[in-house]
């Protein structure tokens, strides 16, 4: 059985970091736990760059064009949608996401979504770090873990 597994050393790599302006105190804190995600595993500052969009909706424009400059190993979009009283949270929520994992399919780089979609102003807190997981620090991992699974599945069945 062969087993492929990236290792959480981001030592070398060059990440972008999309981060949504709207609920700033909450995106603010997740940017900086995917920065400490990133500089704890061997990620160098002048290795990342962080572009700010107004809000979730976007986030997608920005991290096509980040990819799309070919500087970049992986991305990682942060923002946070909380539901209010109308529908707007569902397009948001549900558009950005499809737009994310477009660009990621169709420019082959890993770009992790961390945008927290809430009932709650309350869970969002939590979930930047708060109270509980940063999902900043684990979109960050999950960035770095990418990398080097993609690299390992590069070398499938070249042993044979």
């Amino acid at each position: 059985m062969e087993i492929y597994e990236g290792k959480f050393d981001g030592t070398g790599h060059r990440f972008g970091i999309v981060v949504s302006r709207f609920n700033q105190p909450i995106t603010e804190r997740l940017l900086s736990g995917a920065l400490d995600g990133l500089k704890r595993h061997g990620v160098s500052e002048q290795d990342i760059a962080v572009a700010w969009v107004p809000g979730a909706f976007e986030v997608p424009l920005a991290a096509k064009k980040m990819a799309d400059s070919n500087r970049f190993d992986a991305l990682i979009c942060l923002g946070a949608v909380i539901r209010g009283e109308t529908a707007h949270f569902d397009f948001v929520a549900s558009q950005s996401a499809a737009g994310i994992l477009q660009t990621s399919l169709s420019q082959n780089i890993p770009i992790i979504y961390s945008i927290l979609t809430t009932e709650t102003i309350e869970q969002a807190e939590t979930r930047s770090g708060i109270k509980g997981t940063n999902y900043g620090f684990s979109g960050a991992l999950s960035a770095i873990e990418m990398i080097n699974t993609l690299k390992e599945l590069e070398t499938c069945g070249s042993t044979h």
